[in-house]
């Protein structure tokens, strides 16, 4: 009896002892998330080439959960598609937890384990991201450690595989980062007016040659260098990036190496400031499977140096990054008017004047007797700083902002874009030419209530030739926002074609949770982010999009 009392008090001290750790634990931890859905409702429409769509409504949708507890921390994320929405790849089916993960870290330690996301320097070598507007997912699935060692020096490593819809990829990618910072490794260059950066990567894939023609290398390496540069007013990044020969779908299976060049120097004082970038990109396309095309299992990430549009006409013709070579360059000056002047007025005008071109870069043929390209073979060679003849992407444009009271200002935006539909859309159409204008004006009511109204011209003697699109806006700040917009496609030569792409919409907003409705038409093209493009078919209907943090 004596012995059962003595187990009995030892097991309810126990038992008390871990509930008065879990509720310190508890006390100290907290668990955040968001969630986001997408409904679209489809209606057809053989005037502007929406399809039926046999579901009708479709669906996107996603929740993240994070746990925090001092040094731990654990996520999930829940996903949807019931089917998944058009214009996204199919292969996005059903649901499940496709990321999840578990990290700690301890001084200047961490480790995770399970799904993360990286980019070594730039990304040329190595990054992987979310970017759920085009339906890209490439997170690694495996072990990320990183390591401080001393002030001022960074270290990073990993291995795992990439997501690949609801599984993984047949590649394994392994990985090393290293970066030092000059001004924190010493504390006699902590004020120092130069400010240094240094960086190196290392990444490996491993993927088994099971082809029956070539002979295909198995673990395919590359190495970065890069740095980061101040200077006063003055910044100058750079990264090389290198690999070794990578046969694949994507660059017809030649044996050539590749490699990336990216470089910007900017200089920035009150009211000025200046940006030149250029790089050149030459057989990079790099993933964990050699046979994958489109978005899937993309290893690094090759920015295009293009300046971002979001106005609608602006958006019909964005650029696409082309791994298998490109040379392109950008230069962006801003500049602010001084107040009380005749061209400032009385709040200042800001300027900003933005110039990019891509072209390809220069292939000669290996031999007399190969060919370009011929898979198989080295495929091509390629002077450094030879810029190709056929022009990829132009644009040239001129924003100007400017208050002309308390009440009322105004954008006014020209652009000239020179778009190559065979290059960066795959398509026989050849090169467009395009002027577009718009003026996107905004008048402040009341405090809170204000009304925007913007108005877009594109002229262009090619493709679906001249647009007009026309758009109002009324906001009653912070809950509500309507809109009621059209774009009109008066100059195409078809008039079959000359169709309304008409939209209506509204959205609320309570707190951090959102709803937005939106009924209409769209047009069939592709959508961008930073150079990395889907393609989006026409549609017609209703589309909800939810969208909470918690």
């Amino acid at each position: 009896m004596i012995q059962n009392m003595k187990k009995f008090f030892a097991a309810a001290f126990i038992l008390s002892s871990v509930m008065g750790a879990a509720q310190n634990v508890m006390q100290n931890s907290q668990i955040h998330g968001d969630f986001q859905t997408d409904f679209q409702y489809y209606l057809p429409d053989a005037k502007i080439g929406a399809d039926t769509v046999p579901e009708k409504l479709l669906c996107n949708g996603y929740l993240n959960l994070l746990f925090t507890s001092g040094n731990f921390a654990a996520g999930v994320r829940y996903e949807n598609y019931n089917n998944v929405m058009q214009g996204f790849d199919p292969r996005y089916k059903g649901s499940g937890i496709p990321y999840r993960f578990a990290s700690y870290n301890h001084k200047d330690f961490e480790i995770t384990v399970g799904n993360y996301y990286e980019q070594f320097g730039t990304g040329l070598l190595l990054r992987s991201y979310e970017e759920r507007s085009l339906g890209i997912d490439n997170s690694l699935d495996g072990i990320r450690l990183r390591y401080k060692p001393y002030n001022g020096i960074y270290l990073k490593g990993l291995i795992g595989q990439q997501r690949f819809f609801f599984d993984k990829g047949d590649g394994i990618v392994r990985g090393l980062d290293g970066e030092i910072n000059l001004n924190e490794f010493n504390k006699k260059w902590t004020a120092a007016k130069m400010k240094a950066t240094f960086g190196g990567s290392f990444v490996s894939k491993f993927q088994a040659d099971r082809d029956p023609i070539y002979k295909l290398p198995e673990n395919v390496g590359g190495w970065a260098a890069r740095t980061t540069l101040n200077y006063g007013n003055w910044m100058l990044t750079g990264e090389y990036a290198y690999k070794i020969n990578d046969p694949s779908t994507v660059n017809k299976m030649i044996y050539k190496p590749g490699e990336a060049l990216f470089a910007s120097l900017s200089y920035s004082k009150k009211g000025f400031g200046i940006t030149l970038s250029a790089k050149r990109i030459d057989n990079m396309n790099y993933r964990s499977d050699r046979s994958a095309t489109g978005n899937v299992l993309t290893m690094n990430y090759l920015p295009a140096l293009t300046k971002p549009h979001s106005y609608t006409l602006l958006a019909f013709y964005p650029y696409a990054s082309q791994p298998n070579g490109e040379m392109a360059w950008q230069g962006q000056i801003n500049y602010k008017i001084k107040k009380d002047t005749k061209l400032g007025g009385h709040y200042g005008t800001d300027v900003a004047v933005n110039y990019s071109r891509a072209n390809a870069i220069d292939m000669q043929q290996v031999n007399d007797t190969t060919p370009l390209m011929k898979p198989g073979t080295l495929g091509y060679t390629s002077d450094f700083f030879a810029i190709g003849d056929e022009l990829y992407y132009e644009d040239f444009n001129v924003e100007i902002s400017h208050k002309f009271s308390k009440k009322v200002k105004g954008i006014f935006t020209w652009a000239y874009l020179t778009y190559n539909s065979d290059v960066i859309e795959g398509h026989t159409d050849g090169i467009f030419y395009n002027h577009i204008g718009i003026a996107d004006v905004t008048y402040k009511i009341t405090p809170t209530n204000s009304i925007r109204m913007e108005v877009q011209h594109l002229l262009s003697k090619q493709d679906e030739k001249n647009w007009a699109n026309a758009m109002l806006e009324f906001t009653v700040a912070p809950k509500w926002f309507f809109m009621a917009g059209d774009s009109y496609n008066y100059g195409n030569p078809d008039n079959n074609k000359k169709l309304h792409y008409y939209t209506t919409g509204f959205g609320y907003t309570n707190n951090s949770s959102r709803i937005a409705l939106t009924y209409g038409k769209q047009r069939e093209g592709i959508v961008c982010v930073g150079g990395v493009c889907r393609n989006v078919p026409a549609s017609y209907g209703f589309l909800v999009t939810i969208t909470s943090n918690f």
